[in-house]
């Protein structure tokens, strides 16, 4: 029986997981590295690493006490390795002879090739793209303006009382963080509409791999980052993307204002399996179809 490994679907999966259109990077990188927070003039960099506490040091009379040596007396105060108890184990009994596996007949893919040769990939990598640029730009203006507020805010202090300062202070802190979660949700969606993307490709490219490899009685298929030398024939690479291709040209991707758990839990999401909305019905078909209840 022919098995298909995971590891496929994996390597899929990691390899754009490592691309900006997954990760956060870019993002990340565009909108500073970090958010504006209000009485300061510059984003707040992350707290330092706290300091060790008393509990992870070493206990201090731990080496006077035995002159600076550790358990085993050498000068390293290194400890040797414990003996422990070693119980008995079965002796594992012998088996029968059975019949050997069926001769390899192997081939090798690169599924990040695949990938950059998928028309669905490239849609993919396109679309979301495009959205997480937008995503980035919003995010450098609205701190451009939280900064703007905040200088402004500053220079007029001197005329304020301290009620109106907190007052303003309050207001635009609130709107920082308000924004902060529209921006962190915008993110979460896009992230998830890759995914609910890409699995859609990485699906399907686990038929066509089966499909390939079994048109020419291939059992075993490896990466190519495994094969340090492989012959003509061997390489379903470029045979699998043309099939993708014809296959899954295009996947459903959901917009920019749909929110891809909600359309989840709806159970109505559509997919490229879904059938296309068909023509209107004819005057013969709709002849057939049962007549409404009358209403009462």
């Amino acid at each position: 029986m022919f098995r298909f490994s995971r590891a496929v679907m994996l390597a899929s999966s990691v390899l754009l997981a490592g691309s900006a259109l997954i990760s956060g990077d870019a993002f990340a990188q565009s909108s500073g590295g970090g958010w504006f927070v209000p009485k300061t003039a510059h984003p707040v960099a992350p707290p330092p690493a706290h300091a060790p506490t008393h509990a992870s040091r070493p206990a201090p009379d731990a080496e006077a006490d035995d002159g600076g040596q550790g358990d085993d007396g050498g000068e390293g105060g290194s400890r040797p390795p414990p003996v422990l108890p070693q119980p008995a184990i079965p002796a594992a009994p012998s088996l029968a002879k059975a019949a050997p596996p069926p001769t390899a007949v192997i081939g090798m893919i690169s599924v990040g090739d695949v990938m950059r040769q998928s028309l669905a990939g490239q849609q993919v990598e396109r679309e979301l793209g495009g959205r997480r640029d937008e995503l980035a730009q919003d995010a450098q203006r609205a701190q451009a303006g939280w900064r703007a507020e905040q200088q402004k805010l500053q220079a007029n202090a001197k005329s304020m009382t301290a009620d109106q300062i907190q007052s303003q202070e309050r207001a635009l802190q609130s709107k920082v963080m308000k924004a902060q979660r529209t921006f962190r949700d915008r993110n979460r969606i896009i992230q998830e509409a890759a995914q609910v993307a890409l699995g859609q490709i990485e699906r399907e490219l686990v038929q066509v791999i089966q499909q390939v490899a079994g048109s020419h009685s291939m059992n075993l298929v490896l990466h190519s980052e495994q094969v340090a030398l492989h012959v003509d024939g061997q390489d379903i690479t470029n045979e699998v993307a043309k099939q993708l291709n014809q296959v899954l040209p295009k996947v459903y991707i959901p917009a920019a204002n749909e929110d891809p758990e909600v359309l989840a839990k709806s159970g109505k999401m559509p997919t490229t399996a879904s059938p296309p909305p068909g023509p209107a019905p004819t005057d013969s078909q709709a002849a057939v179809a049962p007549a409404a209840a009358p209403k009462k």
